[in-house]
């Protein structure tokens, strides 16, 4: 659904060439006087700043950042964070299998959180994509080859942001995948946990809400032979958990000091940092898109879900961002007076 354009003083294309120019400028901060136990007390307070953080954090959460901090400073080296991160576009969408501004809004949102820190802290920090890669074609029935598609386009993406990040900040993307020897071996060890797991569930299956439900409907592209089957989005989340287990047997995340753990929203261990996906969402990136909300002479960056976006009013404006190259970053939409009551989604 379209509405007339609106006539605004700052152009859409104008607005996020802004922001983009603002994370290259400096801020001006200094580190601490008082030593290393001073600047280590600093950074925790910058990443923990509520002008980022959507949700408050348990006070197990907060000891483990300190220690983090704490272990990478007498080092000197730069501070581990590693991001949980779907490695896919939602098939329901157009801009899909590619990110589109959504993407771009979380890299500028995250880039903003950690730029006080490597103003203050010369080794600086490692932002790292903790992808979903191998399992995404079983869950989803989307293929491999559009969620390496993805993976590719999304690397370009950070290429791009990199340009205007400051020199000791570094995005990284790591494949679940990656951690094992093969694919085969991928697939023996979700195997494994999948036999394990129906035989420990009653039933066989997990018991879902309609929450749940809905949220596997969403995701999977059902085919015909699994839409026959009664229980096939209970099957879904049982191979999804199987496969969490796998993930977790990597020990690339569980258990490791030298990381500080961030999501869009708070994860049932309790043990990550939610910092949404801009300042104003909370849905994640790769199943949303990104659109500007009019606000004053400027824009607010929102990202809205495939529902949000059913209803949404907007109109189209043109964009060229030298650089930004991809269909996705040709347009984007802006939306109407009408949309103001979207509320954030996760």
């Amino acid at each position: 659904m379209t509405i007339p354009h609106l006539h605004l003083f700052m152009t859409a294309n104008s607005y996020i060439q802004t922001k983009l120019n603002e994370l290259k400028q400096p801020l001006g901060l200094l580190a601490a006087e008082g030593g290393r136990d001073a600047l280590v007390a600093q950074i925790v307070k910058l990443l923990l700043s509520k002008k980022f953080r959507k949700y408050s954090a348990k006070p197990e959460l907060i000891e483990h950042i300190w220690k983090s901090v704490r272990l990478h400073v007498e080092k000197q080296e730069p501070l581990e964070f590693t991001f949980f991160h779907g490695a896919y576009k939602l098939w329901r969408l157009d801009e899909a299998p590619d990110p589109d501004w959504a993407e771009l809004f979380a890299l500028l949102h995250y880039s903003n959180w950690l730029k006080p820190v490597c103003e203050i802290y010369q080794p600086g920090v490692r932002f790292d994509f903790f992808v979903d890669d191998l399992i995404v074609p079983k869950l989803n029935n989307v293929s491999l080859d559009v969620v390496t598609r993805y993976i590719d386009s999304y690397q370009k993406l950070i290429d791009f942001v990199h340009g205007y990040q400051p020199e000791n900040m570094s995005f990284t993307i790591t494949p679940v995948g990656s951690l094992f020897a093969s694919p085969e071996a991928f697939d023996e060890s979700v195997a494994k946990n999948l036999e394990k797991l129906t035989a420990e569930l009653p039933g066989g299956v997990p018991i879902l809400d309609e929450q749940h439900l809905l949220t596997v409907e969403l995701n999977v592209r059902a085919s015909d032979e699994q839409k026959a089957d009664p229980q096939w989005r209970e099957k879904v989340q049982r191979l999804h958990d199987a496969y969490m287990i796998s993930k977790a047997g990597t020990g690339y995340t569980k258990d490791r000091p030298d990381k500080i753990l961030t999501f869009v929203s708070p994860l049932p261990a309790g043990m990550t940092l939610s910092l949404g996906t801009t300042k104003d969402s909370i849905m994640k990136f790769w199943v949303g898109v990104g659109v500007l909300k009019p606000d004053g002479d400027g824009f607010r960056q929102v990202i809205i879900s495939w529902r949000q976006l059913q209803e949404a009013h907007f109109t189209f404006e043109d964009t060229r961002i030298a650089g930004l190259d991809g269909k996705n970053f040709q347009k984007i939409r802006v939306l109407g007076t009408a949309a103001k009551a979207l509320a954030p989604s996760a």
